[in-house]
């Protein structure tokens, strides 16, 4: 059984602002840190997790 494809950081992003009534700057935040502490599982899975860069 094959994988959905991900729909993207930005309609991940709208969608999350959407449910809960935040802007989208916020909800770009919101999902930036769920990925930046994402399984290595789910980074093996899904190589772009790789690209979202950690705060310094």
């Amino acid at each position: 059984m094959k994988a959905k494809a991900h729909p993207g950081f930005k309609a991940v992003a709208a969608k999350i602002a959407k449910e809960r009534g935040i802007g989208k700057a916020a909800a770009g935040a919101i999902l930036a840190n769920a990925t930046r502490h994402a399984s290595s599982k789910a980074k093996s899975a899904n190589p772009a997790l790789k690209r979202v860069k950690t705060k310094k």
